[in-house]
Order: structure tokens, then C-alpha cells, then sequence
């Protein structure tokens, strides 16, 4: 039987899933869709685990101990539904729509799913959500580039002569473009990757550049200035798709590599070395993650490696460009899943999602938060600034529904948790945002106890409050349908009946795909080396860098704190999905932070023990990993373990900041500074 992964990677992979006797034996990767080839990761390779967890959610529970402490008593779904909207109709009535608060994210990426609660949230007035937790900083900064999220296909990569892999560990996070990196190898390319610590992606490549965390746009410059002052430039492709170069040029010249050098931590020459390689083909494929943006100075950073393809002319040729993601790339109609037109004008207020703990605790919080519905994500593990959000958690006077497939740390301090299918029990879309290909899935098995979909959740709620009814009685694939056929020239033509059929079909695009090409949809039609849109939302008009607000020249808290911690994927997590299990956690070991021995050494610190990592947001127990993987000032902490299985009880979003990076509201989790400190005894193997 054929699924899709759910989860938030920009794979999306085609599965092929065995069942027997109601249980999932085997889930691998499919062999025929073009993209996956078979190839899956070994987190999804044991999704049977996840689907019959014993942290199984598998009826509706109520809350019977206090807020924390995760006690509760059987509920039937009647009963819960009942309760949740007598409580929301009291909180409408005392304090009007906006006192709800909708929170969700990736748990799943199907595109029913994922939307399913906007139409009633609209409806009721409640709170929007800004969700930036994970994209919208790197998207915006893309955008002011080339206007729109999308880049050449990475399929085209098995053709270049270079591949830069910057910022991306794809070994853990996309595996597939490991493969296509791979056959490129294998007739001849060359393989380059940027990254603050030596991942095994980094470790694999033939060169790797460990930058210091935050540097990567000051590179970039200096590359732009080798590019431009020894003329590997393509002027014919300036010429005719970009603007701005003149002044660009003029910009870089304060860019020398020594410069550079000496902000980024890379000899000057090695600098020089790779802006040639980089500048002597355009058949050269920048493959770009999305940590990278998650600094203070992350948009922009994104918006100056956007810059460099249109330099080479690498965006016209059929296997050079560069990619952040795809997800633009899907000109599906939307408005049909998000109901936009059931909001009521004004629209309400918007609560950005990675400031959850503000929205909870600000006495100024006008109206303030009474109702919170959580769906699709953990945020007790995976918001920043943790401590602040556990307290807005513990209210007693907020009332708190999880709808949750798992007992998550969320769950805990849930008054009511509704049991919640996984993607192998209900029907969904999927687009991807590492590939161009749009995937239906639909069940391989029942839904597991009393299991239900989003869709079919909110259309009860929506039906108890008497709103937006109508627009939950469709069934999913009527929905689907409609947002096809309310969508672009990409998806135009492409129906429900087709995808339940193939299964897996590319969207309307060329092959190969060369969306800048040309030029780019940006108000000038142009690739933007200069944008008037940035200069007029008061921001640099040129690419630039500019240093962390929380990093090394942040120098009265670097006293303090003097290590730059970045919080990366580990290999067997996906933000805090899969900590559940007990055969990944095994597999992980424990929660560890990567110190260079220097670092270690002048913290008393031996490999194995167990230490402190704290700044003034918070304090959490890793056991130190001494490594030369991780350049001197630089702490790596790899995944997000739940707080229940994290020693000590915290886990490492205490850590990281609410602070909003440069551009779209994104956070800035990897601009933080944190002191370590030996603890009396070393940590259990």
C-alpha cells in the first residue's frame, strides 16, 4: 500500500507500507517515484512505532490532576466536544473571538490537515497566527531576490560540475539529495559544504568551509567581490535578468576576502579558492537550508545567496541555480482550504507563534489569552524562550485543548486532549517543498481507537458553535478538488480522481525548470542585486551583513556567556517529533553538546561528563561531547529531546530566544550565547 511522509522535510517521500492483521509491519521507501528512489530515513523507516506507541492518544481525556502533571479520566467525544464549546462560548462572550488562540505548525503537511482549522478559527473571530517558527525569516529573504519561493530543480543537480551544499546538513534532514549528490559524484562533480560544524553531510563533501554561526552572508560578499573584480561574471545574463549590478559592484568592493576572513574564521585564500571554482561554470547548484535564517541577520543572508547565481548566470543553465525550496513552486488555490472570507473585517489580531510565552504571560495582552487549541505541534518542547511558555502554560484560568496523536509534553498541561489520526489513518495532499511533484495519500489503516482527523475534529467543533458548518461538510476529496481547480497554470488540469490514480504527479513546470531564467517575478521583473522594496521597508536596498544582536560583538553578554550555541537537527529526530520513541531515543543516546577541547578544557570538562548549559533565560543538563566537529567558541546541541526524557527535567529551548530575526517574523534561534560548566560526576554511558 502506497502513503506519503508527513513530516516537515522538504523530501516528502513516497512511501510503500505493509500491514498485517491491523498493524504496520514495514514502511519503506517507494522505488518508482523519481524523487525518493527508494530511499528513505530510518526515522520513518520505524513509523510502525509511532502508530502503535504505547503514548498512543486513543480516547479523549480530561484533565483530573493539576496543570503539568499530565492526570486525566476517560471522556467520551460527545462529552468533550460539549465542554470545549461551552467553555469557548463563555470566553467569546467575557472577552470576544480574539481570546482564542489557534496553535499549530508541520506535525503534518498535508494540505487538508494543515488547514483544516482556519475555517472555524476564522469564524469564531479568534486570534490569528502568524507561524514563522520555521521559514518565513529564510522565505522572506529569498523573496526580496527573486520574488518568489521557489529555484531551480535539485533533480538537475546530477549534472553540475559543483555542488555547494550551504547551510544543509541533507544527510539528516532531506537524505534524498544525498542521492542526487551522489550520481552528480559519480561523473565528476565536485561537492563543497558550508556549515558552522562538521556534520556528516560536511564530513562526506570534498571541502568543507566551517564558518563561524551567522557568517555566511560576509562570505558570500566576498565572493561576490572575487566574482566581480576578476570578471567571472555572465554579462550578457546581467545584463538582461537582473538589476542593479553597478551599484552592487560599487557595494562590494568593501568586501574583500581578508575582510571577510577574518569575520567568518576561513583563511582569506580558501575564500579566493572558492569564489573561483564557484565563478569558473555556471553549471554550479547551490542546494540552501533554512538553519541558516535562523539568525538575527538570517533574511538577508538568504537574500545575498540568492544574489550569487545571477552573477555565474548559473539560473539560466539546465543544471546549475540554486534552491532554498520548492514551496512556491505549488500555485494551488488556497483560499478554498483557509476560508479567508469567513473572517470577520477587521481582521483580528495577529500573535506571532514563536512568541507564545509573551502572548501567555503579558499582563497587557488585550484581550488576554483564555482558550488555546493546539493541533499539529509540540510547543511545550519546541518554542523558544521554554520557561516563559511553561509558565503561560501552568494558568489555571487558560483553558488548553490539545488534539494530539501521542501524550506529548504539550499534552501535560492540556484540560482536554482529543485523540488525533496519524497520516497512515486518513486522506490528504501533499506538495513538498524539495521537489515538484504533488502526492495524494489516503489510509492504509483504520483510524487507531477513537482516533480523528483534523478535518473531521473541527467540522465537529464547528458544528457544536454553530459556525462555518458548511464549509466541513464536504468530504477531503471534494476539498482537494476544489483547490486544484481554484489554483494556477501549475496545478491547472491536475484533479483528485488523477492523483488517486497515479498517485505522485509533477505540477505543470518545465523540465528542465529555469524559473529565473529570464528574470524573476519581482516588481522590476528582474533578479534584484538592488531592491527598492527593501529600501523603502527600511532596510539595506544592497546585499549586506550585518553582526548578531546576540553573538561575539554583542560583547557585555559574551562576557558572560562566550560560546555561540546553535541548536541543529540531530539524525533521529525532526524538531521534537520522534523523541517519543523508545528505539530512537536509544539510538540517540542522550542529549549531548559538542565543545572543541579547547573550550572543554578551560571548563575542567572531560568527554562523557555530565554539564550545565545556561545563559539568563534558562539552564539545561547535556553530556559533553569533546570534538574537533565544532570550531573553538561554538557549542553544537543537536535535536530537541522532550522535556519528560531530557535529564533534569528541561530541555534546550530554555535556552533560545523569542527575538525576531531581520525580515518575516522568524526567530533568531541560533543567535544565542550560553556558558557551560563542569557538573560533579559524568553521565551515565
Amino acid at each position: 500500500m502506497r502513503s506519503v511522509c508527513p513530516h516537515d522535510c522538504p523530501s516528502c517521500c513516497s512511501l510503500e507500507v505493509s500491514v498485517e492483521n491491523g498493524r504496520i509491519t514495514t514502511v519503506v521507501g517507494d522505488p518508482h517515484h523519481p524523487f525518493t528512489r527508494g530511499v528513505i530515513c530510518g526515522k520513518v523507516h520505524a513509523y510502525a512505532e509511532r502508530v502503535h506507541s504505547p503514548l498512543r492518544v486513543r480516547e479523549p481525556l480530561r484533565r483530573v490532576g493539576p496543570k503539568g502533571a499530565g492526570v486525566f479520566e476517560s471522556a467520551s467525544w460527545d462529552d468533550a466536544v460539549a465542554e470545549i464549546a461551552r467553555r469557548w462560548r463563555g470566553i467569546i462572550a467575557a472577552h470576544g473571538g480574539e481570546a482564542i488562540l489557534p496553535f499549530s505548525y508541520a506535525g503534518t503537511m498535508g494540505q487538508v490537515q494543515f488547514h483544516a482549522g482556519h475555517p472555524l478559527f476564522h469564524a469564531l473571530g479568534a486570534s490569528l497566527l502568524d507561524r514563522t517558527i520555521c521559514v518565513t525569516t529564510a522565505y522572506a529573504g529569498w523573496k526580496a531576490t527573486v520574488g518568489a519561493v521557489t529555484g531551480n530543480d535539485s533533480e538537475q543537480m546530477v549534472g553540475a560540475d559543483l555542488i555547494v551544499l550551504w547551510g544543509i546538513n541533507a544527510a539528516y534532514s532531506t537524505i534524498n539529495v544525498m542521492t542526487l549528490v551522489k550520481a552528480a559524484r559519480a561523473r565528476g562533480a565536485r561537492v563543497m559544504c558550508i556549515d558552522p560544524y562538521r556534520t556528516p553531510t560536511a564530513a562526506g563533501a570534498d571541502e568543507h568551509l566551517m564558518v563561524r554561526p551567522g557568517t555566511d552572508g560576509a562570505l558570500a560578499l566576498a565572493v561576490m567581490h572575487v566574482l566581480i573584480g576578476e570578471g567571472l561574471v555572465d554579462r550578457d545574463y546581467v545584463d538582461r535578468a537582473t538589476v542593479g549590478f553597478e551599484a552592487l559592484a560599487e557595494h562590494v568592493k568593501a568586501w574583500p576576502p581578508e575582510r571577510a576572513a577574518a569575520i567568518c574564521g576561513l583563511p582569506a585564500e580558501r575564500i579566493v579558492t572558492f569564489a573561483r571554482r564557484y565563478g569558473a561554470s555556471p553549471r554550479t547548484f547551490i542546494r540552501i537550508g533554512i538553519g541558516l535564517s535562523r539568525h538575527d541577520n538570517g533574511g538577508m543572508t538568504c537574500r545575498t545567496l540568492a544574489c550569487l547565481p545571477a552573477l555565474t548566470g548559473a539560473y539560466a543553465d539546465p543544471h546549475g541555480g540554486a534552491l532554498l525550496s520548492t514551496g512556491g513552486a505549488f500555485g494551488l488555490g488556497f483560499a478554498a482550504l483557509e476560508r479567508p472570507d469567513l473572517m470577520p473585517m477587521p481582521a483580528p489580531r495577529i500573535v506571532n507563534m514563536i512568541q507564545l510565552g509573551r502572548a501567555l504571560t503579558d499582563p497587557a495582552m488585550a484581550p488576554p489569552v483564555k482558550g488555546l487549541y493546539v493541533y499539529n505541534s509540540n510547543p511545550a518542547a519546541v518554542c523558544p524562550d521554554q520557561n516563559v511558555v511553561l509558565r503561560g502554560l501552568a494558568r489555571e484560568d487558560l483553558f488548553t485543548v490539545v488534539h494530539e496523536q501521542v501524550l506529548t509534553d504539550t499534552t501535560r498541561w492540556a484540560d482536554i486532549v482529543l485523540p488525533a489520526t496519524t497520516s497512515m489513518e486518513h486522506e490528504d495532499l501533499y506538495r513538498s517543498f524539495g521537489h515538484l511533484y504533488l502526492q495524494l495519500a489516503e489510509p492504509v489503516l483504520p483510524p487507531q481507537g477513537q482516533a480523528r482527523s483534523n478535518w473531521e475534529t473541527f467540522g465537529l467543533l464547528a458544528r457544536a458553535m454553530g459556525v462555518a458548518g458548511e464549509a466541513y461538510a464536504k468530504p477531503v476529496g471534494q476539498v482537494i478538488d476544489e483547490a486544484l481547480a481554484a489554483g494556477d497554470e501549475t496545478v491547472r488540469g491536475i484533479t483528485y480522481d488523477q492523483l488517486a490514480r497515479e498517485r505522485s504527479v509533477r505540477i505543470n513546470v518545465p523540465r528542465p525548470y529555469l524559473p529565473f531564467a529570464h528574470g524573476a517575478p519581482t516588481p522590476s521583473g528582474k533578479v534584484e542585486l538592488y531592491s527598492e522594496a527593501l529600501a523603502t521597508a527600511g532596510l539595506p536596498a544592497l546585499p549586506t551583513w550585518m553582526p548578531l544582536l546576540e553573538g561575539p560583538d554583542d560583547v557585555e553578554r559574551a562576557r558572560r556567556y562566550p560560546l555561540q550555541c546553535i541548536v541543529p537537527p540531530n539524525r533521529f529526530f525532526l524538531n521534537s517529533s520522534f523523541s517519543q520513541s523508545d528505539l530512537l531515543r536509544s539510538r540517540q543516546k542522550t542529549p549531548t553538546v559538542m565543545l572543541a577541547a579547547e573550550d572543554a578544557a578551560a571548563r575542567g570538562v572531560r568527554d562523557g561528563d555530565e554539564v550545565r548549559v545556561f545563559n539568563d533565560r534558562g539552564a539545561a543538563r547535556f553530556t559533553a561531547r569533546i570534538t574537533d566537529a565544532t570550531r573553538p567558541g561554538v557549542a553544537v546541541i543537536e535535536g530537541i529531546w522532550w522535556h519528560r526524557f531530557h535529564p533534569g527535567g528541561a530541555g534546550v529551548n530554555v535556552l533560545t530566544s523569542d527575538r525576531t530575526a531581520d525580515m518575516g517574523g522568524g526567530p533568531a534561534l541560533h543567535s544565542n550565547l550560553v556558558e557551560i560548566a563542569a557538573a560533579r560526576h559524568r553521565s551515565p554511558a
